[in-house]
């Protein structure tokens, strides 16, 4: 268990339910960056920070096998975007907590769970985000499991975005301004191509 919150339990999902529509229906978790797939730079980024991880996708689970995640689909039909892979997560964890980042940003702060657990606990919000300083990445959050019953409300009113829901909960955000780049994710092939450069110049 990690030491930097012994009296909490940690679950963390990584969502790779998407479309993935602007790589052209590409499975971004599996994208090639320095020679690993996207989603072994997040696994082992996360693996020290959380109790548990787990995988959610709406792909074949065998896909996966490599990577050695349980894998957990929506719950919900229609592929409703990353609430919707929260709230299997809070659904299939015990957890008090859960911990969702998105299957493309490979670059993940090493104590990204400790500032954000204490955010939380400061603040006594239900709700941590991030901010790089300039922009708030809503889909990364450390969530109470009480909020489950909100969450299931919000997504059931056929409401889908995440910023609104995060909003509209007791939240708080981490700020990560001293290192903006680690939360560089990657949308189309060219994004992908400049993180390859950044790593290959050992800027990751």
């Amino acid at each position: 268990m990690p030491a930097d919150h012994p009296h909490r339990s940690i679950t963390g999902v990584i969502l790779a339910g998407g479309r993935s529509r602007r790589m052209d229906g590409t499975d971004k978790a599996l994208l090639p960056l320095a020679g690993q797939a996207l989603l072994t730079h997040i696994i082992a980024a996360l693996r020290p920070q959380v109790d548990t991880l787990i995988l959610n996708s709406n792909r074949p689970a065998d896909g996966y096998a490599q990577f050695g995640l349980p894998v957990i689909a929506d719950s919900l039909p229609d592929q409703p975007g990353p609430l919707a892979g929260l709230l299997s997560a809070l659904q299939a964890s015990t957890s008090e907590l859960v911990l969702s980042v998105p299957c493309d940003t490979p670059d993940l702060p090493a104590d990204l769970v400790a500032r954000m657990h204490a955010e939380l606990e400061r603040t006594g919000a239900d709700v941590c985000s991030v901010s790089d300083g300039e922009r708030l990445h809503a889909a990364i959050m450390l969530v109470r499991r009480s909020t489950l019953p909100a969450l299931q409300n919000y997504l059931a009113a056929g409401q889908r975005k995440v910023q609104d829901w995060l909003r509209a909960q007791p939240h708080c955000v981490a700020d990560f301004s001293d290192q903006p780049a680690a939360f560089s994710n990657i949308n189309t092939p060219q994004e992908l191509q400049a993180l390859e450069q950044r790593f290959a110049r050992h800027e990751c």
